[in-house]
């Protein structure tokens, strides 16, 4: 493979003369290129062959103990002004960046290979689609990119020989956590990352692409690159609507994007449609409507606590062609996590490479898990049982609702919807969650995360309200704003609401709002449903469980309007007026 881009050769020639490989090897998207770099992998130990009668095409990876999750502290926005990266995220100049990375990179892949992956996010084609190109030393990187994004030379192709393309440099170095740095330059529309092997950091067209310089692009460009899920609802009539929804950590994303309806609704015909479980971008189309398209190919999904219960098809989805990492692995060469199916396994060989059993203790007194907390698994969408027909689609699906929603023991009912779309841009802006223990922090703490973005806005947050609201206007018929909490409990801390597969009630409830099909009661801080709207049929949930789901307490909220204000501070005079407003009457609303 060769190509005629002069940009694209002149910088994969001067990052190689950076980092200097041993070779240079260009990733075509062909089968027997990707079994060849899998063979190579067991060979030398950075995947492990699992059972292929049980498990075919599946492979295990571990990853360094230092270097299992995201680490945000050492990502960074290197704009030119540091008040365009905005006080929540972390910023570096771009000419310090590039010096002190380039420190780190500097002969990093002596004795390595460097690969070339030609990448599109979105079908290659489609208004909605980028490219990005990604320089790797990790086979591992390889493989995930090629589950995650549509690979090879056809991408190559079609960006001819002067296409746009996002530069992606990425080199496990020494995985060294002290010279470690997952850098994004949206002016230069460029990434580097350096140091690791996790795929949050390493898998550059996902978050880094994806969010934080799609999120840019996305301003600039008038679209949204959000961190949402698009699902579809058929209703018996075979009229399907399709709802972008976004959650922080640990709120059930890729349970929701999978739902499958529950027995007491089965019975009315519903389907539910899977576009995508974690990215969402969206355009307005000529007639002011929203569309939206997964840019993704793969899920790069939580393992523990996936089960037949709580996500059949996700189970479903992983039973082949799927790596799978920092998992349990069993001695008939099959994997297990905590929370997962089956009896906890007797014996195995646990996430860092050690023998482990059950009730084992660590140094630090507690029981030692058999799979890490965000062990994860990448398999192919379209091994879903739920992928939606339009999944492929290069005009994306429409959207007729957007869901926000937190992880709440109290203040936020079950559903409520905003009053409008400007109403809608605060409620997204003041989404939070208490911090679980998949978070660092304590537990039980308040941590807001505006549109689930905090950890992905490639800019000034400030600015990316700012773009919500003007999206808003420029749109005809705008998608209906709603926000839920699934995690609402009682006094004893246990769960009033079911979850899982019984979302879907709310999710019809949505939808009936959003086709103005049915009344709704005006609170405070939005329209809560009827309960008699609600199709609760097959739960027997009391009167009192009922109230307690959609109560609105005036002190929490009085308490919350506080909090809200605390952080809007944070982005001094930038910050929209129109959401100051919006807390203002909000605040006059509860009084």
């Amino acid at each position: 493979m060769e190509t005629k881009h002069k940009v694209l050769s002149n910088w994969v020639n001067e990052m190689a003369k950076m980092c200097n490989p041993d070779k240079i090897i260009w990733i075509d998207g062909s089968q027997a290129q990707k079994e060849q770099l899998e063979k190579e992998a067991i060979k030398t130990g950075e995947l492990t062959l699992l059972n292929q009668e049980k498990l075919p095409g599946c492979v295990l990876h571990r990853t360094a103990i230092n270097d299992v999750a995201r680490t945000e502290n050492l990502t960074f926005i290197c704009t030119t002004k540091k008040e365009d990266a905005g006080p929540t995220n972390n910023w570096m100049s771009p000419e310090e960046a590039y010096k002190k990375a380039g420190e780190f990179f500097k002969n990093a892949m002596v004795g390595r290979t460097m690969y070339i992956i030609p990448f599109s996010m979105g079908p290659a084609g489609s208004p909605f689609s980028k490219i990005g190109v990604e320089l790797t030393d990790s086979i591992y990187v390889v493989l995930n990119m090629i589950i995650m994004t549509r690979v090879g030379s056809e991408i190559l192709n079609f960006l001819g020989t002067d296409g746009e393309f996002t530069k992606c440099l990425h080199s496990k170095a020494d995985l060294d956590i002290n010279k470690r740095l997952i850098l994004h330059f949206p002016e230069d529309n460029t990434i580097w990352s350096v140091g690791s092997g996790y795929g949050g950091n390493v898998l550059l067209g996902k978050k880094c692409l994806a969010l934080r310089i799609a999120s840019y692009l996305g301003r600039k460009e008038g679209w949204m690159a959000e961190h949402m899920l698009i699902l579809g609802v058929e209703k018996p009539s075979g009229e399907i609507n399709y709802i972008a929804a976004a959650f922080p950590s640990a709120c059930g994303k890729t349970n929701l994007a999978m739902l499958v309806p529950p027995e007491g609704l089965k019975a009315k015909g519903y389907k539910v449609w899977t576009v995508g479980d974690d990215i969402a971008w969206m355009r307005i189309k000529e007639d002011g409507s929203l569309w939206a398209i997964n840019p993704e190919t793969g899920f790069f999904g939580v393992a523990p606590g996936t089960n037949s219960k709580s996500n059949p098809n996700a189970v479903a989805t992983i039973q082949k062609n799927t790596i799978y990492t920092n998992v349990l692995l069993k001695k008939d060469g099959t994997v297990w996590w905590e929370g997962g199916d089956g009896p906890v396994p007797e014996e195995g060989i646990d996430w860092m490479g050690n023998p482990w059993k059950p009730g084992l203790i660590g140094e630090d007194g507690k029981q030692k898990k058999g799979a890490n907390p965000n062990s994860r698994f990448t398999a192919p969408v379209k091994q879903c049982p739920s992928i939606s027909p339009h999944f492929e689609d290069p005009e994306g699906v429409p959207i007729t609702a957007i869901v926000f929603g937190g992880r709440r023991a109290s203040v936020a009912p079950l559903v409520y919807q905003s009053f409008n779309w400007q109403h809608g841009v605060f409620t997204g802006s003041i989404m939070a969650s208490e911090i679980t223990a998949a978070q660092y922090g304590a537990q039980g703490v308040v941590r807001r995360d505006p549109m689930a973005m905090i950890p992905f806005c490639g800019y000034n947050m400030a600015d990316y309200f700012r773009h919500w609201l003007e999206m808003g206007s420029k749109m005809k018929n705008p998608p209906k704003i709603f926000h839920v909490n699934w995690f609402r409990t009682d006094d004893n801390g246990k769960f009033l609401w079911p979850g899982f597969g019984d979302n879907l009630r709310v999710l019809e409830w949505i939808i009936a709002r959003s086709n103005n099909e049915v009344d709704a009661i005006k609170s405070p801080i939005g329209y809560i449903p009827d309960v008699k709207d609600l199709d609760l049929t097959g739960l027997s949930l009391d009167n009192n469980t009922l109230q307690k789901l959609f109560e609105i307490n005036k002190d929490e909220w009085e308490k919350e309007a506080k909090d809200i204000k605390e952080f809007y501070n944070k982005f001094g005079d930038n910050f929209p007026e129109e959401l100051n407003n919006e807390l203002e009457d909000l605040i006059k609303r509860i009084k």
